[in-house]
């Protein structure tokens, strides 16, 4: 039998139940277990009360026992990323916090993404997609000379979708690239190959809910080894953050105007990210845009909240509330 919920009261408001979803069958499995904990142990620190859930055979009967449940998804990759999950929570008329079907699929998709918001005037790095298919017919090394023609050395290779830095790979010799290629293969069948961009790399949080959308601080990332790989990203001590990040005051509006853009051309709701390199002429270059950011002990936006004097259990409630209300 299915847990279910009711709902509570504190201080005269109601708390909506919340069904909070994570784990799945990606990737990054471990990490949405570790967000998805995080989070519902934040919304049962302020009173509400949460179920949380897995993508299995028993799903849909979970959602169904909790009828008027706000559902808060934090699946990382595949079906959490993609949009797949939400286009079904759709047809069942179940609210949910964050962004939509067509906003996941774009953002999922760094190739995209990327075209999408430099079509708004944001800058990114040169980059190519490459499809499997297109890697194998036409040949290794055809394709690998024309890319270091045309970007030189070093590059960045990454899967076009995916996340926590998985298949990530910064390249400095020619004789690598078909390695990093097939590992980026590993995670998708298209990979990105992209210029690499010297300078301080940046991760700015966004909260969007019907009121509008709030930038966090800017959190400067420090790698140890140089490369913010999975590594990096969720091993303590490999990786110095700091925020707000130690850039100008103008570098930082740049940056926030950075997001606000991108914000509004993918229409991020919920809590979303965007990773970028601020260069050497003090210009945030856009890396990619994350609908579904981590929320573990060593991810990015939780530092960006304590930065802005923001509790995580205050802001998922706010965001669980103003779905509620809006839900048709």
């Amino acid at each position: 039998m299915s847990p279910s919920l009711s709902r509570r009261w504190l201080n005269g408001a109601m708390l909506q139940p919340v069904v909070v979803l994570a784990g799945g069958l990606s990737h990054q499995r471990d990490i949405s277990l570790k967000s998805g904990r995080t989070v519902a142990q934040a919304l049962r620190r302020v009173g509400h009360e949460v179920v949380e859930a897995d993508i299995d055979s028993s799903l849909i009967e979970t959602l169904r026992a909790n009828d008027g449940a706000v559902v808060f998804p934090m699946l990382h990759g595949g079906l959490g990323e993609n949009g797949a999950l939400l286009e079904v929570l759709q047809l069942m008329d179940i609210p949910y916090v964050g962004s939509g079907p067509a906003t996941c699929r774009i953002s999922f998709d760094k190739s995209i993404a990327s075209r999408t918001v430099a079509a708004a005037g944001v800058a990114i790095p040169q980059q190519a997609a490459l499809p499997h298919d297109v890697f194998r017919e036409l040949g290794a090394q055809t394709v690998i000379r024309s890319i270091t023609e045309r970007f030189g050395l070093p590059v960045i290779v990454k899967p076009a979708r995916g996340g926590s830095s998985l298949g990530v790979m910064k390249v400095e010799d020619a004789v690598d690239l078909p390695q990093a290629i097939a590992n980026a293969y590993a995670y998708d069948d298209m990979a990105v190959v992209e210029e690499f961009v010297t300078g301080t790399e940046l991760a700015i949080g966004m909260i969007t809910s019907s009121e509008g959308t709030r930038v966090l601080p800017a959190v400067e990332i420090r790698p140890v080894g140089g490369v913010y790989d999975y590594s990096a990203m969720y091993t303590g001590g490999e990786t110095r953050l700091t925020a707000p990040a130690d850039i100008s005051d103008e570098t930082a509006e740049a940056a926030t105007q950075m997001a606000q853009i991108v914000q509004r051309e993918l229409d991020f709701s919920g809590i979303s990210r965007v990773d970028a390199i601020v260069d050497g002429s003090g210009r945030p270059v856009f890396l990619e845009a994350g609908a579904a950011p981590g929320m573990t002990a060593t991810s990015l936006v939780p530092v960006a909240m304590e930065a802005a004097g923001l509790d995580l259990g205050q802001v998922c409630s706010h965001l669980v509330a103003d779905v509620a209300r809006n839900h048709d």
